[in-house]
């Protein structure tokens, strides 16, 4: 019994022997040593710094490119419609010219002047319906947006009858300015004929943020060049043919651009827009006051913007030549405004990129490569 307890210990002494071969002697060589021939994409841009920042380069510019057409999806057309309607008055000024000095300087004033303060005012608090509809687009909230269009036809119409005023009470404003008699009465008379053209604003100016929000620049632009190949002809007829006057002259104006009105508003109501536009609600008459302060301080920025400079016509008429001199600056600061439609249809399109897109978590960088494309 005494000799036979060390053999079981031998045994196992010798078995783990076998188990566990040793490496050397098997000629292999350990795992932490072993060196892969090939690397993978992964693995190559962590050791390899610069092929990481070059990729990062290229996919920001790809996004920048993809911006870019978005961009101008929504700028092109834009671009071409403010352009189109703002040709309307530009057309209308040149219209005027025939028909003499002092008409000329009356109708000037009036668009120049007197229609840019209400124009900058209304179209900067329909900026707020943009907002909205741009926030609601992104949501997918499409039934939102005709009830947003509902009330900004209420609010800026509201807003565009208070400012009536300004129309009827022109002739005496302009001669306690100083201006003559004569073209402070003329340029009353041609503001009251203009009273229906500054009443479209509200409705045009929020039709054409609404199909915006929905892509739908297309429509707007198609509708614009239309109804200023309609001014154009109805223009020469009026003057040329029925040889109206100043007052015919300032009604082809507001026969075009409510031409304009009623395309756009046709294309909402039949059928354009089914997933937006619902039908009239009484939803639209809820929450008027917070839209209204939403878009009144944009409305008053926008209307500064647009007048500070467009004081110097009024400036002028205290000048030799009054009427000489109210026409040539009148038409250096219309050629300015023709060229300010530029920048206002790409501020659109950035608007739209940035607004619709708010649900994104990358909206900070998409917001990002969106300035940049612009520039």
């Amino acid at each position: 019994m005494g000799v036979a307890h060390p053999l079981p210990r031998l045994v196992l002494l010798y078995s783990g022997s076998r188990t566990e071969p040793d490496n050397r002697q098997m000629g292999t060589i350990p795992e932490e040593e072993e060196e892969p021939l090939l690397l993978t994409s992964s693995e190559h841009n962590l050791q390899d710094p610069q092929h990481t920042v070059d990729a990062d380069g290229e996919n920001l510019i790809s996004k920048g490119w993809l911006e870019s057409k978005k961009l101008w999806q929504v700028a092109g057309p834009s671009i071409f419609s403010r352009l189109a309607m703002f040709s309307m008055t530009v057309i209308t000024q040149a219209f005027a010219g025939h028909l003499g000095d002092l008409n000329l300087a009356a109708i000037s004033i009036v668009t120049t002047v007197i229609i840019s303060i209400t124009f900058g005012f209304l179209l900067g608090m329909a900026s707020a319906l943009e907002t909205l509809c741009g926030q609601a687009y992104g949501a997918k909230q499409y039934h939102m947006m005709g009830i947003y269009l509902q009330r900004s036809w209420i609010v800026l119409f509201v807003s565009s009858i208070l400012l009536v005023p300004l129309f009827v009470f022109a002739a005496p404003i302009l001669k306690l300015f100083g201006l003559s008699t004569d073209l402070a009465e003329q340029t009353g008379l041609v503001a009251v004929w203009l009273i229906p053209f500054h009443l479209s604003f509200p409705f045009q100016f929020s039709l054409q943020r609404f199909l915006q929000s929905q892509l739908k620049t297309a429509v707007i632009a198609w509708v614009s060049g239309g109804a200023l190949a309609v001014h154009v002809l109805v223009s020469w007829f009026f003057v040329y043919k029925l040889r109206v006057g100043i007052v015919g002259t300032a009604l082809t104006l507001d026969f075009s651009w409510w031409v304009s009105v009623l395309g756009l508003f046709g294309y909402t109501v039949f059928g354009g827009c089914p997933l937006s536009w619902t039908g009239f609600s009484a939803q639209a008459f809820v929450g008027l006051w917070d839209f209204f302060k939403l878009s009144v301080a944009s409305g008053v920025m926008l209307a500064l913007e647009n007048f500070y400079y467009r004081v110097l016509i009024i400036v002028s008429g205290y000048l030799q030549n009054t009427e000489v001199a109210i026409d040539a600056l009148s038409i250096c600061i219309t050629i300015y405004g023709w060229e300010s439609m530029i920048p206002l249809g790409f501020l659109a399109a950035t608007g739209y990129v940035t607004g619709s897109r708010l649900q994104e978590p990358n909206i900070l960088v998409l917001a990002k490569i969106s300035l940049f494309s612009l520039m």
